[in-house]
C-alpha cells in the first residue's frame, strides 16, 4: 500500500496544473433544527461542461469538522487532487463530535444518519450537478467517520454502491480500544447519554455499531475497503470486523500496514480507497 501512495506522489506534478474548487456550504437540518457546514470539492471539468459528476462522501473523526480533509492532511491539497485526479466531487460534511453519525434514541439533537441520509444528500443532489443515483455514490470516513461510513452504508444501501473505513470504530464497546481508562470512561458515558442502556457483547451486537450490522452488510454486497495501522488503538475493532466478515463470507477488501491514528496514515490511506471506489463508480 505504501508503494501506491509513493505514486501518487509522483503524480503529483501532473496534477499540479489541476482547478478543483471548493465551496463552503450551510446545510439547515429539519430533523436537529440547526445549520451544518460542509465543503464540497468538485474538480476543473465542472466548470467546462454540463456533464454530471458520482460524488464522495468523506467522514471526519469524533472530535473533528468539516474542513479536517483540507487542513490537516500531509499532503497539502490532498482533496482537491483526488477530485481532480478521479473527475468526481467530495462532500466533507460536518456532524457533532462523538455522535458517531446515528440517530439517538433519546436525544432530538443527535439526528445524523437522517442528517446525512434524507437531508444532506438530497441537497446535494439539488444543488450540484451530481449523478443522483447509488451506482455513482460512495461514503469513506476515518476513525469514527469510518463507523459512520459503515453503518450509513450498510442501512442505506440503496444510497451508496461502494463503502469504505479507514482506522475506523468497528465496534463502539470501549473495552476493546487500547486507550487510557479516563479516554474510555468519557467516550462510554456519552454513547450512554446518546443510546441509552445497550448490549455491547457477541454475539448479539447492538445495531449502532458496525459489527452490529454485518447481516446487512451481507446481505447488500456493497464493495467494501477496510484498512487501519497495526499500530493504532483501535486495530482490535478492526480485525474482529474483519473476522465476522470472513465468517459470514463477505467479499470485502482489507488491510494492515504500518501506522498509528494519525493525519499521516489517513493521507496515505486516502488514495488507495479512491483507487478501489473508483472501479465501481458509474458514470453514467
Amino acid at each position: 500500500m505504501k508503494n501506491l501512495f509513493l505514486f501518487w506522489l509522483l503524480l503529483v506534478p501532473v496534477l499540479a496544473f489541476s482547478q478543483a474548487k471548493v465551496d463552503t456550504i450551510s446545510v439547515y437540518s429539519p430533523s436537529m433544527k440547526k445549520n451544518l457546514k460542509a465543503a464540497v470539492t468538485f474538480p476543473s471539468s465542472y466548470s467546462k461542461s454540463d456533464q454530471r459528476l458520482p460524488v464522495l462522501y468523506l467522514l471526519h473523526g469524533g472530535s473533528g469538522a468539516f474542513n479536517d480533509w483540507h487542513q490537516k492532511v500531509t499532503e497539502k491539497g490532498l482533496v482537491n487532487k483526488m477530485a481532480e485526479a478521479y473527475n468526481l466531487i467530495i462532500v466533507t460534511p460536518g456532524v457533532g463530535p462523538a455522535s458517531y453519525y446515528y440517530d439517538s434514541p433519546i436525544m432530538d439533537s443527535v439526528k445524523y444518519e437522517t442528517y446525512i441520509t434524507e437531508e444532506l444528500i438530497p441537497h446535494i443532489d439539488k444543488t450540484y450537478r451530481t449523478l443522483a443515483q447509488k451506482e455513482s455514490r460512495a461514503i469513506s470516513g476515518l476513525s469514527m467517520g469510518g463507523h459512520g461510513a459503515i453503518t450509513l452504508s450498510a442501512k442505506h444501501p440503496e444510497l451508496f454502491v461502494t463503502a469504505g473505513s479507514m482506522s475506523g470504530v468497528m465496534n463502539i464497546d470501549t473495552r476493546m480500544w487500547k486507550v487510557p481508562e479516563d479516554f474510555r470512561n468519557t467516550r462510554l458515558e456519552g454513547q450512554k447519554a446518546m443510546l441509552g442502556n445497550i448490549n455491547y457483547d457477541a454475539p448479539t451486537f447492538n445495531p449502532y455499531t458496525a459489527v452490529g450490522l454485518v447481516d446487512r452488510i451481507k446481505e447488500n454486497k456493497l464493495a467494501l475497503i477496510i484498512d487501519c495501522g497495526v499500530d493504532d488503538f483501535l486495530i482490535e475493532t478492526n480485525r474482529q470486523m474483519h473476522e465476522l466478515l470472513v465468517a459470514n463470507g463477505v467479499a470485502h477488501e482489507y488491510i494492515e500496514r504500518p501506522g498509528a491514528h494519525t493525519w499521516q496514515y489517513w493521507t496515505e490511506a486516502l488514495p488507495v480507497h479512491l483507487f478501489f471506489m473508483n472501479k465501481y463508480l458509474k458514470r453514467d
